[in-house]
């Protein structure tokens, strides 16, 4: 009686177990299947030789990288002691940003370089191959050519730290988010460097909206530190850079509006592009003559326009 109870027993606790196993081994087999397909053999080829070529580089690099981190770094040091961060000298390059965001780096700026170094790379890969695996999950092979075309620019931003990927990275969660971290995010990237400002369409409508509110917020703060404000713009303007290939790391944002459309860009081929500049002609020809000659047309365009933009940023 007292065996029976122990295999009973027994077997209970086992099936936990099992079924367990049961769920592992289908979900390997799974993604065993996965690989026998071209494209994905392919994909995990490709991210591998480029994963492996960055990774060689940055080992290489060691003690000499973090040059622009670190001007984040210095700069808001040199403020908290009355020093101007944008004229720092010493071996540290200048803070060229808007001097209102100087308290955005300063809990991290508190931490000792070597410390601050590791964080603030080690975030950068994190969020780059978090952003990189819901890209993989969705389109392998794609996200593989990007990863590839892109192999320099993150070379150089792993290397320096620039910002530039991380501010792709706040257009790229504004799209997940809701519409005001969104919006502000956006003006957030938009009011460090201009050119994040074109990523301004893949925002969802509601988070344009926010968006705008962010910037006129951002012109309003500028404007409170105007005399700083003109250094900054005088540092930026005036500051020798190389060419920046990190800029190319911007685009990177807009892989999720990409990715989840089927047909995002259809009119951009051979066979469709030139129907869409007639469909675009013909449309654009059409409404200017009704707004000249027909003023039931002209209220009508007008209301049709403003249709749109309630659209464009969620108001409908």
């Amino acid at each position: 009686m007292i065996a029976s109870t122990e295999r009973s027993l027994a077997d209970r606790l086992a099936r936990p177990t099992r079924r367990r196993a049961g769920v592992y081994g289908r979900a390997f087999r799974r993604e065993l299947s996965r690989l026998r397909e071209p494209r994905r053999l392919l994909a995990i080829a490709l991210i591998g030789i480029a994963g492996g070529l960055l990774a060689t580089f940055l080992i290489a690099r060691g003690e000499l990288a973090g040059a622009d981190a670190r001007a984040y770094w210095a700069g808001v040091r040199i403020w908290l002691a009355g020093g101007d961060p944008y004229h720092p000298g010493g071996v540290f390059l200048p803070y060229v940003y808007a001097p209102w965001m100087l308290p955005l780096f300063l809990p991290w700026a508190l931490l000792p370089w070597n410390v601050a170094w590791v964080v603030w790379r080690g975030a950068n890969i994190l969020l780059f191959l978090w952003s990189a695996e819901w890209a993989y999950r969705r389109h392998p092979l794609a996200t593989a050519v990007v990863f590839l075309v892109m192999l320099l620019p993150l070379a150089a931003t792993f290397d320096t730290g620039n910002v530039t990927l991380l501010l792709a990275l706040a257009i790229w969660l504004a799209q997940f988010t809701g519409p005001r971290v969104g919006g502000a995010l956006w003006a957030l990237a938009a009011s460090m460097k201009w050119f994040p400002a074109v990523l301004f369409v893949f925002l969802p409508p509601r988070a344009r909206l926010w968006a705008l509110v962010g910037g006129a917020l951002a012109i309003l703060l500028a404007l409170a530190t105007w005399p700083e404000t003109l250094v900054q713009i005088n540092t930026a303007l005036n500051f020798p850079r190389p060419l920046r290939l990190d800029y190319v790391l911007i685009f990177w944002a807009a892989v999720p509006w990409l990715w989840r459309h089927e047909h995002p860009l259809w009119w951009a081929n051979r066979r469709e592009l030139p129907g869409a500049v007639r469909a675009v002609r013909a449309h654009v020809a059409a409404t200017w003559e009704a707004l000249r000659h027909d003023p039931e047309a002209a209220r009508q365009a007008r209301r049709g326009i403003g249709d749109r933009l309630r659209r464009y940023f969620g108001l409908a």
